[in-house]
């Protein structure tokens, strides 16, 4: 799905005339990938030389690309900073990867645990894109009074 359509999915909502965030049709993922460490070398911002030849892991190409043509919404969210955005851009297109947006200056550190009004999954990166796997897990949610 090109990024025209995406904006067009993502357009203003009204619900009772009010605005609401617009949501994703069902089947449709909104993917948040990494880029250090998971679909190239692991650099750390603190050496940008490394970033324009940073290798490619070819199964995350393969793997985005894919879900990409698939109608998925593809956004990379990076800790690289807005001073690091033309090299990882230009680093992005000659690599042939197809995205639909681009967020710099994701929090350093690792350990995430991101609180939304929307569903959340996440997917930790253990080294191979492959087709994902449903998998039963262990998850932390707020106490809202109901008990399973």
């Amino acid at each position: 799905m090109d990024k025209e359509k995406v904006n067009q999915l993502l357009k203003e909502k009204l619900e009772d005339g009010e605005h609401v965030s617009p949501v994703l049709p069902e089947g449709i993922k909104n993917y948040l990938i990494d880029i250090d460490g998971t679909i190239c070398d692991d650099i750390p911002n603190e050496e940008p030389e490394r970033m324009a030849t940073a290798n490619v892991y070819p199964d995350a190409l393969e793997t985005l690309n894919r879900w990409y043509d698939e109608g998925h919404v593809i956004c990379f969210f990076t800790s690289r900073t807005e001073e690091h955005r033309v090299v990882t851009e230009q680093w992005l297109k000659e690599n042939e990867f197809n995205y639909h947006s681009l967020l710099m200056g994701k929090p350093r550190g690792g350990n995430y645990h991101w609180v939304d009004n929307h569903l959340v999954r996440a997917t930790r990166y253990n080294g191979k894109f492959t087709d994902l796997v449903e998998k039963e897990v262990m998850i932390e949610v707020f106490d809202d009074g109901f008990h399973d």
